[in-house]
């Protein structure tokens, strides 16, 4: 299956659901994708730890996860990251677990710092349910603008060819031995080069948020990957 997806859509549909992928290992983690039955606390409990999180009802209206969730969430991320943040190496250690058979820490820094949305070196709990909430309740146009985010890399509102390359070269040193065929060193590039020509419309060199999105929304492959994980929690 992972071969016929290489050899034609595979830039177009893996790095959507690579990025949802990841997020999903990070809740599996965090013991957070099998709601357990027991009772939660009334309150999210502050007093241990450093950064303390918003109130519930705020955060409850600001996402798409219900109070008891977001106090499950909460309870999963404290057990996980007792200082109320995750930095940037507790990132590549969580992907480092999942990808034994690749070398996932440069995905782990680019997806760092799609959650990093004040880009203060740290995700607090906020963090976290903000962008959690987009990729897997938020819209369609939601899911493509955190994608778009994350491919942005020096976040300048444009995408460079270069800059999909280093997020490809990274998504498959991730997966390493997975892929089938094994990769040839060239292939990101030559994927990077074909899925960049169709979505640079105006072959400016940059690829905009408008064209990225209108891109992904006409292609089936990506449209139906991102319907996947929309029942997780």
């Amino acid at each position: 299956m992972l071969g016929a997806v290489w050899e034609t859509e595979g830039l177009q549909t893996l790095g959507i659901v690579v990025i949802v992928c990841a997020s999903l290992k990070l809740l599996h983690l965090l013991g957070l994708i099998s709601f357990s039955e027991d009772s939660v606390e009334d309150e999210l409990e502050l007093s241990a730890v450093r950064h303390r999180p918003e109130g519930l009802e705020q955060l409850e209206a600001q996402t798409r996860f219900s109070r008891k969730e977001l106090q499950i969430l909460y309870r999963g991320f404290k057990n996980e990251c007792p200082s109320g943040v995750v930095n940037e190496d507790t990132f590549k250690d969580i992907y480092s677990q999942f990808f034994p058979q690749g070398d996932a820490s440069t995905y782990a820094h680019f997806l760092f710092n799609a959650f990093d949305t004040d880009h203060n070196g740290s995700v607090s709990f906020e963090d976290f349910v903000m962008g959690l909430s987009i990729l897997l309740r938020g819209s369609v146009q939601e899911k493509l603008n955190w994608a778009f985010n994350l491919y942005d890399i020096n976040k300048d509102g444009y995408i460079t060819k270069e800059e999909m390359l280093d997020i490809m070269k990274a998504i498959y040193d991730m997966m390493g031995k997975c892929t089938y065929p094994i990769l040839k060193e060239e292939t990101p590039r030559q994927h990077v080069e074909i899925f960049f020509q169709k979505m640079d419309k105006n072959k400016d060199g940059v690829v905009t948020i408008d064209e990225f999105i209108d891109c992904c929304q006409n292609d089936e492959n990506i449209m139906r990957s991102m319907q996947l994980f929309e029942n997780v929690i």
